[in-house]
């Protein structure tokens, strides 16, 4: 490698290794801990002068303890004369606070995107961007992967000779699940939800033919699961033989990992962008992929200045 190093703040160190032992390297020497106030301390004990640096740091829960821990890294980097600094967000925290729904509300993804520069990342690499148009909020450059060659591999192996139908839970998910349908040879079918009136639940109608069929529910992120599993219930309801999901971010806040436990789901597939709870390890319907060769793959083809987008010619 061009004078790599990988390091990783507390947020992930389970993916940052995993991509560490693609290439044989130890994971870069950095202590990240606070002080008795809160406030953030970092040592970084190696030299990095003239390095191509990658830190690896999902801004997941606590969201805003790990995003400081990140800018602290890049900062530092950046005053040890660090030659390049890449910022690698398995999971870009903020991300769903990517325009203005109410009057005088912030728009938080592009905060974010304006304190990473600052920091002094040079560079920014994540995976499945909740929405794709936050690669224009940086003047540097962003490769947004995609974790589908990941999925797609899985399901074409698991479902081999099923009749399966991919399901958009949401019709902002149309494109994503049509993608996904396509790669596999699947058909498609979409989650029309409407709320008719305040405190009313949900009607859900099923746009496709899903009867008797396996259907797969494909998402970016799961945070509390609520539309997740009356989706599963609705696509269960409706005839379909079996129902599961898959996502790459497996936010999994409040009760998420108990709804998915007691809902009609025989399997959530997720991606480790995000550390999967003591809870979630215990519950065999979950099961999670690793993203960390793709990452690497584009880690290395980074360093060595070659295409990212040929990883993605499925």
């Amino acid at each position: 490698m061009n004078g790599m190093k990988i390091f990783s703040g507390n947020s992930n160190l389970p993916l940052a290794r995993s991509i560490c032992s693609y290439f044989d390297l130890p994971l870069g020497q950095a202590k990240v801990s606070t002080f008795s106030d809160g406030e953030i301390q970092l040592e970084i004990q190696e030299n990095v002068r003239g390095v191509d640096v990658f830190v690896v740091q999902s801004t997941c829960t606590p969201g805003n303890q790990h995003m400081m821990e990140l800018l602290i890294m890049i900062d530092a980097f950046k005053r040890a004369s660090a030659e390049r600094i890449t910022a690698v967000m398995p999971y870009y925290g903020y991300a769903r606070q990517d325009r203005k729904v109410a009057p005088r509300a912030p728009i938080s993804a592009k905060l974010i995107a304006d304190l990473l520069t600052t920091a002094g990342a040079d560079r920014v690499l994540t995976i499945d961007l909740h929405a794709g148009q936050i690669q224009g909020f940086f003047n540097i450059p962003v490769d947004n992967l995609f974790a589908a060659p990941v999925f797609v591999s899985y399901f074409k192996e698991k479902y081999r000779g099923g009749d399966l139908v991919i399901v958009s839970p949401d019709a902002g998910g149309v494109e994503r699940a049509r993608s996904y349908a396509k790669l596999i040879g699947a058909s498609l079918a979409i989650i029309d939800k409407r709320r008719l009136r305040p405190n009313e639940a949900e009607i859900m109608n099923i746009i496709g033919d899903i009867e008797g069929k396996n259907a797969l529910i494909v998402d970016d992120m799961v945070d509390t699961a609520g539309t997740l599993t009356n989706a599963a219930s609705a696509l269960s309801a409706r005839g379909a033989k079996s129902v599961a999901a898959c996502c790459t971010h497996a936010v999994f806040s409040g009760k998420a990992v108990e709804r998915i436990s007691s809902s009609c789901l025989e399997e959530m597939i997720i991606t480790d962008t995000i550390p999967l709870s003591d809870e979630g390890r215990k519950l065999d319907k979950i099961k999670v992929l690793s993203i960390a060769e793709l990452f690497a793959e584009a880690i290395e083809r980074i360093n060595n200045n070659d295409s990212v987008s040929s990883l993605f010619h499925i």
